[in-house]
């Protein structure tokens, strides 16, 4: 049974937005700020960052949450589930799907529902931004992370300064100034330097950062990934700024490797989308989070383990049919998602206990995040809100960060092509 402290944290935790849609919820979600703090608080601590491309996703990662009794977050990439989704769970949906399963199966350890990688590739999107992300909170997301690293530096930093006034201001806020493109372009500390003191003299205080620090998209079978070392150099240099790492593309990353990003690193938050979806498929996963192909290059089915075997048939004949081969795989998402749910209970259940079995190897075993749903709820019943506030003040001077000055300062970093790099995910 329940005590008093998780009631108070139902009360007084959960967003404005999350309480009037799930009034009656028994479902503890909350801002992505307060899973921030706790990761920083247990130390060496990262909080698995879910992409639920399917239904089984959310089944499975919030088993594995309930287990650990880790707070953890749960997300959508707005090329996943946006307005031109790949994915039949989306932006607007998530967080009735994550607090619908979290009621059925008794989930009570908090979770942050985030909309990721909010992409902005050219100026003209962000007047559809100050359109649709206040949408997505309506529908009850509690983070978001704005993606303008496709802009120039200096644009970049003007992104983020129009769009953050329609960001709540109790909601986690992640920033980026790279993406997932693999070894070309990597993000030097003068970038994230340069980004974070912009908008931290213009009032903007970001919770995360996500860099282009080396990664893979969890397809491939190479050990390249994640560069600890420049990672490592880079939250060092912005620790007077306060804000924590958010890690895309582990997938393809073995566990060591993960392990000592939080060891090395001030990440707090880590993105696993590739590996998943192949799990819940039935799809054999190496420990790099790599979906394994035979001789052929096709993806290896274990039978007996996810979909079942007409079904996975029907699959692979329909990427085919389509031309999708590796990493495109994905978009076989949406037209299936309702086909997978419509198989025999035992199957979708297995389908989640492979998710289940992976995200809680990587919560206790890898990121050190077992036990940090009771010190998201010590942080709501110190705070006695849902807003924990900012983990930092203003630290740069306004003046020394004009529109004009900003421009100027970027023209001084230099900006390697990576027009060949994958922005998707």
């Amino acid at each position: 049974m329940l005590g008093r402290s998780y009631e108070r944290a139902l009360d007084i935790g959960r967003p404005p937005n999350v309480k009037r849609l799930f009034p009656n919820s028994r479902a503890l979600i909350v801002s992505g700020k307060y899973v921030d703090r706790a990761m920083l608080e247990k130390g060496h601590a990262i909080a698995l960052a879910a992409n639920a491309r399917n239904h089984f996703v959310i089944r499975g990662a919030l088993q594995a949450a309930q287990r650990a009794q880790a707070a953890m977050i749960i997300e959508i990439a707005r090329s996943e589930g946006g307005t031109n989704a790949y994915c039949a769970v989306n932006l607007w949906n998530l967080a009735r799907q994550v607090d619908a399963v979290a009621n059925e199966l008794g989930i009570t350890v908090p979770v942050a529902v985030h909309a990721d990688h909010y992409t902005i590739k050219k100026w003209d999107d962000v007047a559809v931004a100050k359109q649709e992300i206040p949408t997505l909170f309506e529908q009850g997301v509690t983070s978001i992370a704005i993606d303008a690293s496709h802009l120039a530096e200096d644009e970049n930093v003007f992104a983020n300064l129009e769009l953050v006034p329609f960001v709540p201001a109790w909601a986690g806020l992640e920033t980026e100034v790279g993406e997932i493109k693999g070894a070309e372009g990597l993000s030097t500390k003068e970038d994230a330097l340069f980004h974070i003191r912009a908008l931290n003299a213009r009032g903007v205080f970001p919770d995360w950062i996500a860099l282009n620090n080396g990664t893979t998209h969890g397809i491939q079978a190479s050990d390249q990934g994640i560069q600890v070392d420049l990672t490592a150099e880079i939250h060092e240099a912005l620790e007077p700024y306060k804000v924590s790492g958010a890690q895309h593309g582990t997938s393809g990353n073995n566990s060591e490797r993960l392990r000592e990003i939080a060891r090395r690193t001030r990440t707090t938050k880590a993105n696993v989308a590739t590996a998943l979806q192949f799990l819940s498929w039935g799809v054999e996963v190496n420990d790099y989070g790599n979906a394994q192909v035979d001789e052929q290059g096709r993806f290896i089915k274990i039978p007996g383990e996810g979909v079942t075997e007409e079904m996975w048939q029907r699959m692979v004949a329909y990427a085919e049919e389509k031309g999708w081969k590796g990493g495109n795989y994905k978009k076989l998402n949406l037209p299936f998602e309702n086909l997978l749910l419509a198989q025999p209970e035992p199957v979708r259940q297995r389908m989640a206990k492979r998710v289940e079995n992976f995200c809680y190897r990587l919560i206790t075993e890898v990121f050190n995040a077992a036990g940090t749903a009771d010190l998201v709820i010590k942080h709501i019943l110190e705070s006695g809100s849902h807003d924990p506030g900012p983990k930092v003040r203003r630290i740069e001077k306004p003046s020394d960060w004009t529109d004009d000055q900003i421009s100027k300062k970027a023209r001084k970093l230099s900006k390697p092509d990576t027009a060949k790099g994958d922005w998707d995910d």
